[in-house]
This record gives structure tokens, C-alpha cells and sequence, in this order.
């Protein structure tokens, strides 16, 4: 229950006015949650009103209740009154119109039809819980069936929805107000009487201000003679939008981005005074002296206000809004759940999983009896705490999705520690062998419903929404709104664009700033020196940053939360106000935390991408190996598979392809899900900066020997070598030694997790009291104290860490057993993410799978797998969609492979698949396997001709006069009879150069696919370069690395500085990926000239490890031909014999006089009886260049040159 400060009826004899006489409530006020409009913080507003003695206060947020909840519980706290409102967005006319009022060069000459479509603003506030439930369902209503730009109520809802609800007529933009302040003062007296009709005398007051604006005071004084004259009740606001008059500005600001405008705009939206802020009760009073009794009633209205929310019952628990789980066997729900439980388990022992463990001796007299005891201590535990719903819930969307083809995730988070759980299929995780706790998913000492996150593959989550929404009724069931904020980087992005700095410009000093998660603008200029040093320099840039950081942590927008859902037992507006989502979607207007707070339930619906891979790939491995294969029914200890772990090889694998994960997979090398378990709860940054993931590796492999500190310990820590890894341990140990229940065990692990000290020391003094009873040390138990607080702060979720083992381990099984398969999943899901597909295609050709171009008679829409190789999905082409590539796959299934360009333009719908597409097509050299005739350039040049002949051959097939076989479509068809190419006289032309079609597959895939333009550099640049781009940005670490890259500059955007500086942004991009380069003008000054994107180069410079995505800061630039003819010593020509023809000798012969130069070359010629050296000597004299690399290459298929850099020889035999 909260603190009750007021609980006053209407009736109660002792007033505001009495009690306070010289105070002031301000009725008319706006929060951050007046999104970009509002900057008065909660956190600050409060504290302020109690330091000056307010009774009362209220939350009018435009349009919204978005913080009601906040705002009533921080006013319950510091005992202040809150009063529960909206301003409201109102229209003269019919919610249901959609139509703007025109912008007349005399406003007071609109008609009334014009009148009835502006927009505009209308005080409500809550008098009582009838009122507030009212004005939730009007805020509702006014989304769900009036937003036009604004959620508009009309004068239909407010007659409908008026009881309990107090009205005053708010600012210059309301309709009495507007129409006063334009001169047309009937219409004004119009919309008084319409509203003084609808709310009554006594809740209806005309609303006057004092804000410097010259027209308010003509609205004030109209509204005082009008009040005066017809007995009309006056109220004194201030219309508060921010906290002090220095905050003006920066308000300003914020109604810039809201409005897209810049603060030099002269017609930008602006508020025209200062006067906007919170002032005091004395202010008030002073500012409206005139008027007191307007004052007073800010005191008779906050009398009124008595709204009192209530979400618990007597007893002081939550009460929550679960709908009741539909049953038709006329079972109560509890014993439907106590069945369900048992039949599932008994369903399970019949299953895969148990077929060893039911063959044990010992499963009847002791194995089994203990699932059943742990079940029913499960089972009895839920329904007392009222709980049987839930599960019921969740089972049914579960095995629904899984019903109908929608892979569901093994677990996700605690709720993988319940038996119950695993026999009702909500999760695939035997709970036992792993000692998972279902107290650490529900406490039976701290009563709060369970939490279900559930992973479902991305492509079908929505139809389970869509189900789910569908069973409990379209009323009951919505989604959960978040809110953006403007944190650091977006807010600096933002309020530069208000001053004018341009895109670029704006860009660079957000990516000035940290890449930290949760990072503030004060830690961000003490971390990067640039920044302060810019806000010292620069006028402009110390005003951005001093208004950024006025607004920093503002709301920005409202979204839809990635996951939660809520259903309810009654429309859910009977409990909150409604929001309206971008694309329709019903949305509950408070976020998850004050959701949950007035007993709404969430279910968690997330989208699990590695879902979606392991699906594909499964599909492929029914299709092309094993015809019943399930992913569920593998073995999960199949040796090869961790081997395979251990090696490294987890590039892809779920939570484990990091180069840091890999490192440690090697270093453990897992021989069990246990092992798995562990390294996905070692590696995070607690465990690894501790040094706990070292200490495991020694002991694992018998370098340091476990340690005990009580021997009652080793059961609860042998899996993981005597360290706390997990937070079931610490429970465990509570248990064990202190005989803590568990539910007492969780509070504890909650308190050492959060680090809250005052608890921990109280625990610690029943820890030790309990450790002494039970007779162990107590100074040694003291000490295990100590080390449980410190690692239950890294502790991890094992429940969790256990499912997710278990989808890492499904993903190396696939990439081990099924290769092609698995990347063919794998890319299908990253068809967006560039710098993902280069590494997976890298990988994927160390692992023996060719990634192939796309192919019109073997492509598909995702990746498809092709023998041992895949084929390129036709939805990374740009200008191919969906559509396009669904009819060109049904045309060749129906009726065979296209033989060529032209037969394929002969057979598909050019309707569906149109010039864009078939350009594309042919750019990226989907037509090459099967065109033999024409090259891509010809086919280019000459498809708008093709298509032409096609479109017409397909309009007379249609007409029934030629039959499209007759004519001979194919360009590739031997038979010379009716050829179209000589038909249509079509020339073939040389083809593009390597340059050009490459060039074309980055432009329309974001990346290259039948080679690389770095290829021929790949020896040198792996010689002079520190490491790849891929290694640079998987390193970890906090620190700033020294290194060398070299690659090719791309997507470069110079920027002229304030002080008239150049520099630039782009990206360097090798063979493994690309990285972010900002070059500062000192050193753009110095190297710009290199940065053309023309030749490779070889940078020098740091990355910051701290910062997510990695970015280079190049400090020295250089040509890579520069530093090979610099660096290179000597070269290497690795040549068979048996490859050596004399033409080849001849040809071998004039490539190297062609590149004389001053390096010597050695041949390591190669035979079956071994290898010989030969030093060709001062006549063959070299440049070592890439280009001379790649002439000899050429010749001798492959990578035959190798450069021996400053001395340096791989292979010591060869010297």
C-alpha cells in the first residue's frame, strides 16, 4: 500500500483554502511526458513542490497519460496530492473526419465548417476513480478512432465519458481561447456554453494566464468581463512546460526537434516568453493579483480531486488482471493444471530424453520418485500462489506455435528451473540433472506472478500475437509501450541539426562521443579529451552541449516494447488508456514497470533469430539428408561435436562465435552442456576481469587443484570446479550451510546481486548464526560470505544459461554434420547485415562450402543449398523483390530450367518481373551458367530489346497465334532456325572487365561474391598489416590499440569544420570486413590526397576497445604498392614442374622483366621427389608490386608469390 497523504471526499469540512490560503496548485503542466514538448523531470519537479509547500499538483500531458502512474506514486511518496488529467487534443467537428482547417489570411473570417477541423487543447482532470477511468477511456477512444496527426476527442466522447471529470479551457490554443484571441468572440462564447452544457456549473472553469504574451492578456480580459457577466467560474495556470526560466531555451529547443525546424527559423513553433516555467504559490498570487479568487480556485479544483488507486488486496498482495484459461471438461482450473502436470510428465518419461535414464536400475526405487516429489512441490506451490492460469496460458501459445510449424525456443531466463514447466512443454530443459531451482523462477516468500520469456522464430511470432489476440478477444490483448530517449549521442545529433551544423558535422560529434552503453554527456567529455577541447574552442559547440545536456534523457518518442504483450480479464481500457501504435497496434499507454505495478500481466514474445536459422537449416537437411530429422532428438553428447567447439570452430555458433568466445572455447574445451553452461556465464565482464574464467581453465585441466572451503560443498560446485559461477549456487550454499529456505536463499541472492549492502549485512548475521548451529566454522563461513557477495554481483541466471547451451550446442551440431545447410540458414538471416554475411562467407569456405553467385535456375529468395555448396539468395539483390522472385521459381519448377537469357524472358511474367529486376539479374551474373552466347554486357545492352520481343511473343501466345516453343526462345539453342539473336540482329560486345562486375555485385549485394578487388593484395596486405579489420573490431578489452590496417577507402564524405578545416569519414574495407575511419584534419591535411579510394593503403592509428561499433582513427596514411617496394626484401615463386611448358617459362620470363626493379626473387620449384630453390640473380631484378603478384599468379594458377617482408621467412627450409 502506498502512503496516504490526502483521503479527503468533496464533503469533508476542512478545505484547501483553509488549511493552505496563500497557496496555488498548478493544474496545467507538462512532464516529460509531453513528448518533446514538455521538459519538467518528474525527478525534479517533485522535490520542488514539496520545498514549497504545495498541497497538490497535477499532470496534464498532451494528448496522454503516458506517466500517470509515475507521477501519482512520486506525489504519494513525498505526500502530496496528485491530481490525474490530460490536455487533451479536441475538435470542434467529428472525431471521424479527416480533413485540415485551411490557414485563412483572416482567421476570423473561417466559416464554421473550417472551424470544426482545427485541433484544438482542452484541460481534463479526474475528480475520483470514476473519472480517471472515464478519461482513460476518452484518451483511448481519441487514439484508437480519432488520431489525425493528434488523438482528437469530439464533443460525442466528452458527453459520454464527463462524469467525474473537471474541464477548463486551457491556453491561446483552445477554443475559447483561439476564438477570443482571433476576434471571434461568439463562436468563443459558442464552445462555453457547449462545454459548460456538458460538465455542469460547478466542474466547468474558464482557464486565464499570465504569461507575456500581449494577445493572452486580451483572451483574460474578455474571459473576466464574459465570467463575470454570466456567473462562470475562473482558474489562474501557467500552462508549466519547464522548470526555471533558464530552462526556456533549451525548451525551445526541443520544440524544434519535435517540429523538424531550426532555431533560426523565424515561423518555427515557439513559445514567445519565458514565463512558461514552475513558478512558486508567491509568484502565483503576485502575477494574478488581480484576480485572487482564479488563485483560490487552483484550491476548491485540487479539494475535488480524490482519485485513489488501489492494486492490492487486503492482505497487501498484488492483485493481478489474468483472464480465466478457457476449460471445457468442467474441471476446476487447478485440477485441469495438477492434470496437465502429470500427464506431460509421464508423456516426457516416453520421450528421447529419458530413454537412458528409464533404463537405469535404479529409476523406479529412486530416480523417478524424485521428478514426481519435485512436480507435485511445484504443483502444489502454483496453485496456492494462485498461478495455474498463467501456465495454462503459456503452454496453450506454446504448443499452438509449435502445432502449427513456429519453433519455440528450449527456455529462456529462470522459468527453465521448473519441472512443471518442462512437463507442460513451456520449456524443452529437464530441470534435474542440472540442479535448477524453480524458486529462483517463484519465490513462495515473496509473492509476484512468474515471467515466461519466450523465444519464438522471428517469422512467426506475430501469428502467435495474432492467435493469442484472436482466443481472449481483440479488447483484451495488447502491447506495451516504451519510450526513447534522448540519450547522449541522439541528443547532441539533435540539437546540432537545430543550430544548423550540417549532416556530417553533426555526425562527428556524436561519434565523438562513446559507444558505452548508458553513457552521459558528463562522462563522455571527461572520457574524450576532443570533445571539451571543441566546447572550449568553439562558441557554437559549447551552446550545443550546454542546451544537450538541459534535455539529455528526455523522452523522444513513443514505441511499441520489443516483447511484452498483456491480456487481461476485462477490455483493457477498464485499467489504462490506450495508445496507437505506427501501424494500428493497440498499445497500453504505461510501460512495462507500471504495467505490472497496477496488475497487468506480461507475456514476454521474443524473436529469436537463431530460431529461424536452425528452422531453415533444418528444412534443408529433411529435404537433402534426413528425411525425419529434429533438431530436438539429436545427441546431446556426441563428442565430435564439442571437439569441434573446442577447436575454435563457433564462428556462427549461437553465443559463441566471438573471437573472445572462441579463445575461451579452445582454452576449455567443453565436453558437456555443463561446460557450455559455464562458458556462457564466464563470459561476461564481471567473471572475466575477476579472473574466474582462468581459475576455471587451470582447474579444469588439472593445473590448480578445486578447492572447498566446506566438503557439504562439493555437490553444489563440482560441475564447475569449486568456483560460484552461477546464482542457484549461492542459493544452494545459503541453503546447505545456513538453512535458508530457498525462497529465503533468492531474497538473499537478489540483495548480494544488487549490491545492497544494508541487507547483506543483516543477512550476514543470520547467515553465520545459522553456519554455527549447524556446526560449521564460522570463521570460515564468514569468509564464504564474503566470497558469495562477491560473486553473486557476477553470478549468472544457470537456468538460463542452460537453455541457451543447449540452441549452442544445436547450432554446432548443424554447422559439424550439416555445413552447407547451417550457412545456408545462417546467411539467410543476415541477407541485411554486410559485415556479417563477408565473415560468414569466409567461414563458410574454410568449412568446404562455396558461397555461388545467384543463379535464375538454382536461386531462391534465401539461400539455397546446392550438393555441398550454397546458392546466393535473390533477396540480397537490390531492385528483385519478393514477388518477382516467387515467379520465376514457379516457372522453372512447372516447367523446367531456363535455357537462356531469352528463354527466360520469353517465359516469365514481364509484368511481375520487370526491366528493373532483369537488369539487375543480370549485373550480379544470375544469367552466366545458363546464357552461354551472351556476356553480361551484351545481355545489358540489349535487354530493353529482348523484353520488347518477349512482351510481344507473350501477347500473341495470349491471343493464341504462336506457340512460344515454336519460336525458339533460347539464345543458347544450337539449332540456328528462328534464332532470336538473329532475329533481333543482336551484337555481342566484349564483356565487362573483373573491375565492372565486381563493382556491380557491391553496388547491388553490399558485397563482393565471385571475388574481391583486394585479392591479388591479399599476401602483402596480410604481411604489413597488423591484422585483419575482422580481428580488429572482435578485440575486447577498454583500452586504445595501436595498429595497422590496410585496405581500400570507400563511402568517403569529406566535411569542412567550423574553423574551416577539412576532414573526413569512410570506411577501409578488406578482405575480412570493413571498419569506420574518422581522419581528423591534421592528418587529413597531411594524407588526404591518398584517401581517393583509387589504391589500397596501409593506415596507422588506434581503435577505442571500449567503443561499440569499433571506429579507426588513422594518424598516418601510406600507398600499400609504396610499402611493398619499401618493406618487401625479397619475393618467393612457388612453381610445380609439372606446370612448366616452355610457352609458360617464355611468358613467366617477360612478366618479370616487365617489373624490373631492385628486389630479388627466388623460384622454389616442386616436384614428387621434393623441392629445390633457385635464386634467379641480378637480371631478374623485381618491383614487388600486387599487379606483378597478380600477372605471375595468373600463370601459374593460384597463390604462387609470396613476399618476404623486412627479412622475414615463413618457412625456414626454404632460406
Amino acid at each position: 500500500m502506498y502512503h496516504e497523504a490526502f483521503n479527503m471526499s468533496e464533503n469533508e469540512s476542512s478545505s484547501l483554502l483553509e488549511t493552505h490560503p496563500n497557496s496555488f496548485v498548478h493544474l496545467h503542466l507538462h512532464t516529460q511526458y509531453s513528448l518533446l514538448d514538455g521538459a519538467i523531470r518528474l525527478k525534479d519537479l517533485i522535490p520542488a513542490a514539496k520545498e514549497m509547500g504545495v498541497p497538490a499538483i497535477a499532470q496534464t500531458d498532451h494528448g496522454n497519460m503516458f506517466g500517470a502512474i509515475d507521477f501519482y506514486k512520486r506525489c504519494k511518496s513525498a505526500g502530496i496530492k496528485p491530481i490525474l488529467g490530460s490536455e487533451i487534443y479536441f475538435t470542434p467537428g467529428s472525431r471521424f473526419d479527416r480533413k485540415s482547417a485551411r490557414r485563412s489570411a483572416r482567421v476570423s473570417n473561417q466559416d464554421e465548417e473550417e472551424s470544426n477541423h482545427h485541433i484544438h487543447h482542452l484541460i481534463l482532470l479526474a475528480k475520483n476513480n470514476i473519472g480517471y477511468q472515464n478519461l482513460c477511456k476518452l484518451l483511448s477512444r481519441a487514439y484508437l478512432e480519432g488520431f489525425y496527426y493528434k488523438p482528437r476527442a469530439d464533443i460525442e466522447l466528452l458527453k459520454e465519458y464527463s462524469e467525474g471529470l473537471i474541464c477548463t479551457t486551457a491556453c491561446l490554443k483552445g477554443e475559447v481561447g483561439y476564438n477570443f484571441f482571433t476576434g471571434q468572440d461568439e463562436k468563443a462564447v459558442r464552445a462555453i456554453e457547449k462545454l459548460q452544457e456538458v460538465f455542469g456549473y460547478e466542474d466547468f472553469y474558464l482557464e486565464i494566464q499570465e504569461n507575456g504574451i500581449p494577445e493572452q492578456a486580451d483572451v483574460n480580459r474578455k474571459v473576466l468581463e464574459y465570467a463575470k457577466e454570466k456567473k462562470v467560474k475562473v482558474v489562474a495556470t501557467n500552462d508549466a512546460h519547464y522548470m526555471t526560466p533558464e530552462d526556456a531555451t533549451a525548451q525551445e529547443v526541443l520544440l524544434c526537434i519535435q517540429t523538424g525546424k531550426s532555431f533560426a527559423d523565424e515561423n518555427r513553433m515557439k513559445m514567445t516568453s519565458q514565463e512558461f516555467y514552475y513558478k512558486s504559490p508567491e509568484k502565483m498570487r503576485e502575477q494574478f493579483h488581480y484576480a485572487p479568487e482564479a488563485c483560490d480556485a487552483t484550491l476548491e479544483i485540487a479539494d475535488k480531486c480524490n482519485v485513489e488507486l488501489n492494486w492490492t488486496d487486503e492482505q497487501g498482495n498484488q492483485i493481478y488482471h489474468l483472464p480465466d484459461y478457457p476449460i471445457d471438461t468442467g474441471e476446476t482450473e487447478d485440477d485441469y493444471f495438477r492434470r496437465m502436470c502429470k500427464e506431460g510428465l509421464e508423456e516426457r518419461f516416453r520421450g528421447p530424453h529419458f530413454t537412458k535414464l528409464v533404463s537405469e536400475d535404479n529409476w523406479k526405487a529412486e530416480l523417478e520418485p524424485k521428478y514426481w516429489e519435485r512436480l507435485k512441490y511445484e504443483v502444489d506451490m502454483i496453485i496456492e500462489m494462485g498461478f495455474p492460469g498463467y501456465f495454462l496460458i503459456v503452454a496453450d501459445f506454446i504448443q499452438w506455435s509449435k502445432n502449427n510449424g513456429i519453433p519455440v525456443g528450449p527456455g529462456r531466463g529462470s522459468g527453465a528451473g521448473s519441472l512443471a514447466a518442462y512437463a507442460m512443454t513451456i520449456t524443452n530443459i529437464d530441470p534435474l540433472p542440472y540442479n535448477l531451482l524453480f524458486e529462483r523462477f517463484i519465490n513462495p516468500e515473496r509473492i509476484s506472478m512468474p515471467d515466461f520469456d519466450v523465444d519464438f522464430c522471428q517469422a512467426g511470432r506475430q501469428r502467435v500475437i495474432e492467435y493469442v489476440t484472436e482466443k481472449y478477444g481483440e479488447e483484451k490483448v495488447g502491447q506495451i509501450i516504451t519510450f526513447g530517449k534522448l540519450q547522449a549521442k541522439a541528443v547532441v545529433k539533435d540539437v546540432s541539426r537545430v543550430f544548423d551544423l550540417s549532416f556530417a558535422e553533426a555526425n562527428m560529434l556524436s561519434k565523438l562521443i562513446p559507444d558505452e552503453l548508458g553513457i552521459n554527456l558528463e562522462k563522455a567529455i571527461e572520457m574524450e579529451p576532443k570533445i571539451q577541447e571543441l566546447i572550449d574552442t568553439d562558441s557554437k559547440i559549447r551552446q550545443i552541449f550546454t542546451i544537450s545536456r538541459r534535455l539529455e534523457g528526455l523522452y523522444r518518442h513513443a514505441g511499441i516494447h520489443a516483447a511484452g504483450v498483456i491480456i487481461t480479464s476485462k477490455p483493457l481500457v477498464e485499467y489504462c488508456p490506450l495508445f496507437k501504435g505506427a501501424k494500428g497496434e493497440k498499445v497500453v499507454q504505461f510501460d512495462k514497470d507500471f504495467s505490472e505495478e497496477i496488475g497487468l500481466v506480461k507475456f514476454d514474445f521474443l524473436g529469436l533469430k537463431t530460431l529461424t536459422v536452425i528452422d531453415y537449416a533444418s528444412k534443408f537437411v529433411q529435404r537433402d539428408h534426413v528425411k525425419d530429422f529434429d533438431i530436438e532428438e539429436i545427441d546431446y553428447e556426441d563428442k565430435k561435436v564439442y571437439d569441434f567447439i573446442g577447436d575454435g570452430n563457433t564462428i556462427g555458433v549461437f553465443q559463441l562465435e566471438s573471437s573472445g568466445m572462441i579463445d575461451l572455447c579452445k582454452r576449455i574445451m567443453p565436453d558437456s552442456i555443463d561446460d557450455i553452461t559455464a562458458i556462457n556465464a564466464l563470459y561476461r565482464p564481471g567473471p572475466m576481469g575477476s579472473g574466474m574464467h582462468d581459475q576455471f581453465v587451470e582447474i579444469k585441466h588439472g593445473r590448480q587443484k578445486e578447492h572447498y572451503a566446506f566438503e557439504e560443498l562439493r555437490p553444489l560446485l563440482k560441475d564447475t570446479y569449486g568456483i560460484i559461477v552461477y546464482q542457484e549456487q549461492v542459493m544452494n550454499i545459503a541453503r546447505v550451510l545456513a538453512g535458508y529456505t530457498l525462497g529465503q536463499a533468492d531474497i538473499l541472492r537478489k540483495a548480494m546481486g544488487k549490491k545492497k549492502i544494508a541487507l547483506i549485512e543483516e543477512h550476514r548475521e543470520i547467515f553465520l548464526k545459522g553456519a554455527a548451529e549447524r556446526g560449521f566454522d564460522v570463521e570460515k563461513a564468514g569468509e564464504l560470505y564474503q566470497l558469495m557477495a562477491s560473486f553473486a554481483e557476477y553470478g549468472f541466471n544457470k537456468s538460463h544459461a542452460v537453455a541457451y547451451s543447449y540452441i549452442s550446442f544445436q547450432t554446432a551440431f548443424l554447422k559439424y554434420y550439416y555445413p552447407a545447410c547451417f550457412f545456408a540458414g545462417l546467411l539467410s538471416t543476415e541477407l541485411s547485415n554486410t559485415d556479417k554475411v563477408t565473415v560468414y562467407i569466409n567461414d563458410a569456405k574454410n568449412h568446404g562450402v562455396e558461397v555461388l553467385p545467384p543463379d535464375v535456375n538454382e536461386s531462391l529468395w534465401l539461400f539455397n543449398v546446392i550438393g555441398q555448396n550454397i546458392r546466393f539468395g535473390m533477396g540480397a539483390i537490390k531492385n528483385v523483390g519478393e514477388n518477382a522472385v516467387e515467379e520465376l521459381v514457379r516457372e522453372r519448377e512447372e516447367n523446367g530450367p531456363f535455357k537462356g537469357f531469352i528463354d527466360f524472358c520469353t517465359r516469365v511474367s514481364l509484368k511481375i518481373v520487370n526491366n528493373r529486376v532483369i537488369e539487375s539479374l543480370i549485373k550480379v551474373g544470375a544469367f552466366d551458367e545458363c546464357e552461354t552466347k551472351l556476356n553480361r554486357k551484351t545481355m545489358l545492352e540489349n535487354a530493353e530489346l529482348i523484353v520488347t520481343y518477349a512482351k510481344k511473343l507473350q501477347h500473341e501466345k495470349e491471343l493464341g497465334q504462336v506457340s512460344l516453343f515454336d519460336m525458339g526462345g533460347s539464345s543458347s539453342d544450337d539449332d540456328g532456325s528462328n534464332d532470336p539473336m538473329k532475329m533481333l540482329d543482336i551484337q555481342i560486345t566484349n564483356d565487362f572487365d573483373d573491375r565492372e562486375k565486381l563493382a556491380y555485385e557491391a553496388q547491388l549485394m553490399g558485397i563482393y561474391v565471385s571475388g574481391h578487388p583486394l585479392d591479388r593484395y591479399s599476401d602483402i596486405m596480410g604481411k604489413l598489416a597488423s591484422m585483419d579489420i575482422a580481428a580488429a573490431r572482435d578485440l575486447t578489452g577498454g583500452d586504445k590499440r595501436e595498429m595497422m590496417l590496410a585496405g581500400l577507402i570507400s563511402e568517403k564524405r569529406d566535411i569542412m569544420t567550423k574553423k574551416g578545416d577539412r576532414m573526413c569519414f569512410a570506411q577501409l574495407e578488406d578482405l575480412s570486413g570493413k571498419i569506420e575511419c574518422i581522419v581528423f584534419p591534421k592528418v587529413f591535411a597531411e594524407f588526404g590526397e591518398l584517401l581517393s579510394g583509387d589504391e589500397p593503403v596501409l593506415m596507422s592509428g588506434n581503435v577505442n576497445l571500449a567503443e561499440e561499433p569499433r571506429k579507426f582513427f588513422p594518424t598516418n596514411v601510406k600507398l600499400l604498392k609504396d610499402q611493398a617496394e619499401d618493406r618487401v626484401t625479397s619475393i618467393r615463386i612457388n612453381v610445380k614442374m609439372e606446370e612448366l611448358t616452355e610457352t609458360k617459362l617464355d611468358r613467366f620470363k617477360q612478366v618479370l622483366l616487365s617489373y624490373r626493379g631492385s628486389v630479388p626473387a627466388h623460384v622454389i620449384f616442386s616436384a614428387n621427389d621434393g623441392r629445390a630453390r633457385l635464386p634467379l640473380g641480378e637480371d631478374f631484378l623485381v618491383n614487388p608490386t600486387p599487379q606483378m603478384a597478380a600477372r605471375v599468379n595468373e600463370l601459374f594458377n593460384g597463390n604462387s608469390v609470396q613476399f618476404i617482408v623486412d627479412g622475414r621467412v615463413e618457412d625456414p627450409a626454404m632460406q
